[in-house]
């Protein structure tokens, strides 16, 4: 077993699980073993599975990114403040204001990089298991968890529309994967442009559309396209599927988050506030209640509430 391999080891484990267990519960179901419909449903239910082992990460997200939205004035007061000022005794109490700052509302602008950075090793793992699957059938390899040397010889010959799903743009020379890597690589690309969009032109009020946060957004709604057109071609479509459904996911539940619980002061909320106002309803404000500054438990945990 390689470094890498060693490394990934837990998330193997896992994934070949969740695989293996998905695919024996589709062949009690009747779908053949090697049928590569069967394998990519299995690649669902692992994105599935995943996604709601991660959902207190995203609720996390989305009450920092909330607070970050809220405490912008005041962040916007500290940058005011030290502007001009190149000096370090000045930068360091700039850093120090903002700091406190994050900290006196629970939050801090890394925690909306959880999620993503959670799902990294399955996604690595995933990748592995696909790369290594002519080796385990042939029984070169072992992989851990419940992933055996029988169902890596079914996965090996699992085809959709003529592709293996281990196949891939670069190095497959099937029109059929090369086919099949570009339509998964534009439908990546769809859903990630659509969510980004939504995200910037729904969710952000538009005092916030000239800072920092909302020009990194611009950045990525152009720029992760063009990232999966570069990367995608060097991914087995088992990836490709993998990577489409859970872009899928997140924007499903983005175009949720913003129509149930949109950013303060957004056109989101507005139409919110519209449709609760035409059913009689009471519209409710999103207020930010400060962490206690003295509880550190409190500021780990992302203290603070969001009430209205």
């Amino acid at each position: 077993m390689g470094f890498l391999d060693l490394l990934l080891w837990p998330f193997l484990w896992l994934v070949s699980s969740i695989m293996a267990g998905f695919h024996w519960i589709f062949s009690s179901l009747g779908m053949a073993d090697s049928n590569g419909l069967t394998w990519a449903l299995c690649i669902v239910g692992l994105v599935i599975v995943l996604r709601l082992l991660l959902m207190p990460l995203f609720v996390r997200q989305i009450h920092s990114q909330r607070r970050m939205q809220l405490i912008q004035p005041e962040l916007m007061k500290i940058q005011k403040k030290y502007k001009g000022k190149k000096d370090d005794l000045s930068r360091q109490k700039m850093q120090e204001e903002t700091f406190a700052l994050y900290k006196r509302h629970g939050t801090n602008p890394f925690s909306s990089c959880l999620p993503i950075l959670a799902q990294m090793p399955f996604f690595f793992a995933l990748f592995r298991i696909l790369n290594s699957v002519p080796q385990i059938a042939d029984g070169s390899k072992d992989m851990p968890g419940f992933f055996t040397q029988e169902l890596a010889q079914a996965m090996n010959e699992a085809s959709i529309l003529g592709a293996k799903l281990s196949s891939s743009f670069l190095h497959s020379d099937d029109t059929s994967a090369k086919i099949l890597s570009v339509v998964l690589i534009i439908a990546m690309s769809v859903t990630t442009f659509t969510t980004q969009h939504q995200l910037m032109r729904k969710n952000m009020p538009a005092s916030a559309l000239d800072n920092p946060m909302a020009r990194q957004q611009k950045v990525l709604l152009y720029a992760l396209p063009l990232i999966f057109a570069v990367t995608g071609v060097n991914f087995p479509l088992g990836v490709l599927i993998y990577w489409t459904v859970s872009n899928l996911w997140t924007m499903c539940q983005q175009f949720y988050v913003i129509r149930r619980m949109p950013a303060p002061g957004s056109p989101a909320e507005k139409a919110l506030e519209e449709r609760r106002l035409a059913k009689g309803k009471p519209v409710k404000k999103m207020q930010l209640t400060p962490a206690p500054e003295d509880t550190e438990d409190s500021v780990a945990s992302g203290g603070g509430t969001l009430s209205g």
